[in-house]
């Protein structure tokens, strides 16, 4: 079976190139899978050359210059040698190569260039991290990134983040429920706008509408509760609010389809990984029910649509439950199409598996329900002895 462990640029500068790759292929997976731009973050990293690192917004490669020297956007430099020698040390132990590309998390662009963020309903642009993928100027780096990452000589690019991002407040002492996070995560912006009233969208109605609910949420008004769901939604806001919510996955599919083309272009093919699994189970591996595939939409991510345009997806299974992680699986499946590549995307220890049986149970779960992969997230955030349970895992 085809897998990859993710691993982060600071591994390799850490413990070195050839380390980290033995350990790797000592595993008995088929690849590796670097994250080659990643957004800031501040990691535990057991193994690490300190016990926690602090991530920056980065590309760790020169960017090519005829691809961002037009462009207003450009990459935040990283460590520009961290991937050196990577795609040679990774053909000589055998092992497949698939660059790993956060595209529109990016808080230090979004402090530079604040008009290319979101802007909610009140019209604040309160998340520097959110780029809008409805903005030219996010569209045409985002596409310039892709050829970039692409041109690294990986059979893969592997796209994080190239949809709308769910809303993420740091601290709220008011209640708000799915679907008011729900409302106050739409972007109003011009761009996003504009695009919903060219498909018939009243989208001035709908910012009003979302702005009055919230609005009195924040006065104290009960909030509204149980998951978001379409019909939900339809009743709470209205169907204006249902039609911008909509809209927005025209956004996303165009821009996907250019970022896949560009990436065919370079001589890749690419990986689409959506944030839903992540945003249902990351904190604790329980994931709220709605199943990742069905739940997509709130991100703008038309998954029927994608199918014929993209020919590779991840899934993050971030669930205890292989049976879980089944379902999810095959929902993306039903969605994508049988004939599409979806790789799960399993964390081998903390939070999701607690013993290496329940990995096993898990990657069989995955492979059970149509999973041409299973991949391993992260290296350099699990202890040795967690890794150590890879192996048993892919023989089964």
């Amino acid at each position: 079976m085809d897998s990859s462990v993710y691993v982060f640029a600071e591994d390799l500068r850490g413990e070195g190139v050839e380390r980290v790759l033995d350990r790797i292929r000592g595993y008995g997976v088929s690849g590796v899978t670097v994250g080659a731009v990643h957004h800031a973050a501040r990691d535990v990293t057991p193994h690490g050359l300190s016990r926690l690192t602090v991530r920056h917004d980065a590309a760790h490669f020169t960017p090519p210059a005829d691809l961002f020297a037009a462009l207003r956007l450009k990459p935040v430099a990283g460590h520009a040698d961290a991937l050196d020698g990577l795609r040679d040390a990774c053909a000589e132990r055998g092992l497949r190569l698939h660059g790993w590309a956060v595209f529109l998390c990016n808080a230090t662009l979004g402090t530079r260039h604040p008009d290319v963020t979101v802007r909610d309903c009140f019209g604040d642009r309160g998340a520097p991290a959110d780029l809008c993928p409805a903005h030219p100027d996010v569209r045409a780096y985002a596409v310039a990134l892709a050829r970039a990452v692409a041109r690294l000589g990986v059979e893969s690019v592997v796209a994080e983040a190239l949809h709308f991002s769910p809303f993420r407040p740091e601290r709220s002492f008011v209640p708000l429920g799915p679907m008011d996070a729900y409302l106050l995560g739409l972007c109003f912006c011009d761009y996003c706008m504009s695009r919903a009233a060219d498909l018939g969208v009243d989208a001035e109605m709908a910012r009003e509408e979302c702005a009055g609910i919230v609005g009195r949420v924040l006065d104290g008004d009960a909030p509204a509760q149980g998951e978001v769901t379409r019909a939900a939604l339809t009743a709470y806001a209205g169907p204006d609010v249902v039609a911008y919510a909509r809209a927005r996955s025209e956004t996303v599919t165009t821009l996907v389809s250019e970022v896949a083309s560009a990436v065919a272009g370079e001589g890749s093919r690419l990986v689409f990984v959506d944030s839903t699994g992540a945003v249902k189970g990351y904190t604790d591996g329980l994931p709220t029910p709605g199943l990742a595939a069905h739940d997509a939409w709130q991100l703008g991510v038309d998954l029927v649509a994608l199918g014929d345009l993209v020919p590779g997806f991840g899934v993050l299974a971030y669930a205890r439950d292989a049976a879980r992680v089944a379902d999810d699986v095959g929902a993306y499946l039903r969605s994508v199409g049988k004939d599409r590549e979806v790789r799960a995307v399993v964390r081998p220890g903390h939070p999701d598996s607690d013993s290496a049986d329940r990995l096993a149970a898990k990657v069989r779960a995955a492979k059970a329900a149509g999973a041409a992969a299973v991949d391993f997230y992260a290296y350099g955030l699990v202890p040795h002895a967690v890794l150590d349970r890879i192996p048993a895992a892919l023989a089964l």
